[in-house]
């Protein structure tokens, strides 16, 4: 049996009202809030961010490959999934792979690793989907447009969920696009592309794919549905004969937002977590055509739950202090630039570091039980040289035992609150906080680390650990 077995997802912690957004321009709201990556996010920090969610029974050296979907890639000539599969620590023998360039890529990554596991390629396998799109300003993009992340382990056995089928059918149909050199989504006039392009790819893929297995909508438990706004995919949920109310799973649009590639992957996992065994999902996803798949749960379908998943990250969230925030995160408003000098990186000394740097391995001395980071030739207790062990520290919470506010650090949310960690394991850490209101901050708090974005330099992105407040 192949199917799903295990599932994770990611949404940043800050919101934004669309009714202040609407509000800056004199425009009317469309009701309700969309997410909103923090400056030090992007599509590589939130798929670190859900494969982590995910990996809570500790799968990632059994992982034979990682493949990563995005149209929103943070390098154009650079992969990401071998970035990821660096932070998490992935076997190094493990294939990694992109997806880009279409809506469907997150289920297309699905599909491609269904069909590598049923081949016997591999038995394992990793596929985290994220995306985060700007919309132009004033535009109804702009409201539209969230920021999340969804992760899948693609497995032959312990599976939650069978897949049972697979479809994919492509469409040269131009509605919406973005060309190398923009910043901002473009699109067709709404009718058009809605009518000719989403309804008539969704209801076929759909259609399609029910006779093939003779099943009617009555059959279904839920369909997860990919809608380009805020109404089209009940109107054609009605036309397949579906009840909207009880079988369209949630598009989130109202509270996250549209979020590319992630949002049907994000939607699958919503359904998951509230599945009950034996149930069937219909998954549509669209975008230059359409990818279907039909999924089985079994009576392992509550046994899993991801660390927080869909729902614990709907209710883990902080509002946008401002429009303006939203527009600074984003490089969307020119700003003065930092007054002292640019921090500067070393590409070979980066590789040096980049287990302790990326993956976040200390050391555990063997004569004294010492642990520092990061790893150390020497033990800074007992002097014993080059007897160590490596020991990892990302999965670790801590609590802040000092820390400073600093307004004049190069940063993009200032102040910056620069804090030492003691961590579970005795290990001191010096690290950033995000995610943080820096009025509440003080000794003592409990903290967890997430990956992120520290810097940009030399038209490359330095990557950290961060600590933020436990969501």
């Amino acid at each position: 049996m192949i199917g799903i077995a295990a599932y994770g997802a990611y949404i940043p912690i800050y919101r934004l009202s669309r009714t202040d957004i609407a509000a800056a321009w004199k425009t009317a709201p469309r009701g309700g809030e969309k997410s909103v990556a923090n400056f030090d996010e992007d599509s590589v920090t939130m798929a670190v961010a859900a494969c982590r969610d995910c990996l809570i029974n500790g799968n990632h050296d059994q992982v034979d490959s990682l493949y990563m979907a995005s149209t929103t890639f943070p390098y154009l000539d650079k992969q990401a999934a071998a970035l990821v599969a660096e932070v998490l620590d992935i076997p190094r023998q493990a294939s990694t792979v992109d997806f880009g360039d279409s809506l469907r890529a997150g289920t297309t990554a699905l599909i491609n690793a269904v069909a590598s596991v049923k081949s016997g390629i591999a038995h394992r396998i990793l596929v985290t989907i994220a995306d985060g799109r700007l919309g132009a300003p004033k535009s109804d993009f702009e409201q539209l447009m969230g920021y999340g992340a969804a992760a899948f382990e693609i497995a032959d056995c312990d599976v939650v969920a069978e897949i049972v089928a697979t479809a994919s059918h492509h469409d040269e149909f131009t509605d919406t696009w973005r060309q190398g050199d923009d910043h901002f989504i473009k699109s067709g006039e709404d009718r058009f592309v809605t009518n000719e392009g989403y309804l008539r790819n969704v209801k076929q893929a759909a259609t399609e794919m029910m006779n093939r297995l003779g099943l009617s909508p009555a059959d279904i438990y839920k369909l997860v549905l990919y809608t380009p706004d805020f109404r089209s995919h009940v109107g054609v949920a009605r036309q397949l004969g579906f009840d909207p109310k009880s079988q369209l799973q949630d598009t989130l649009i109202e509270n996250v937002g549209n979020i590319g590639s992630a949002s049907v992957p994000l939607m699958l996992v919503g359904a998951l977590e509230d599945a009950e065994p034996d149930q069937l999902i219909l998954v549509v996803s669209y975008g230059d055509g359409c990818d279907t798949l039909v999924l089985k749960t079994n009576k392992d379908i509550k046994k899993f739950s991801p660390l927080r998943g869909l729902k614990g990250h709907l209710v883990s969230k902080m509002q946008l202090r401002s429009y303006v925030d939203y527009l600074a995160f984003h490089k969307l408003l020119p700003i003065e630039p930092m007054r002292r000098s640019p921090p500067i990186s070393s590409l070979p000394a980066r590789w040096r570091a980049q287990r302790s740097l990326l993956s976040l391995y200390g050391c555990r001395c063997r004569n004294c039980n010492t642990i520092q980071f990061p790893i150390q030739r020497i033990c800074h207790i007992c002097r014993a040289k080059d007897d160590f062990d490596e020991v990892p520290l990302s999965n670790l919470r801590g609590k802040i035992f000092t820390f400073t506010k600093d307004n004049m650090a190069p940063s993009g949310d200032l102040p910056t609150v620069m804090t030492v960690l003691e961590l579970e394991n005795g290990c001191r850490f010096f690290c950033q906080m995000t995610d943080r209101d820096p009025d509440t901050v003080d000794l003592g708090m409990e903290v967890e680390l997430t990956f992120r974005k520290l810097f940009d330099y030399a038209g490359y992105t330095n990557y950290y650990w961060k600590c933020r407040p436990v969501r």
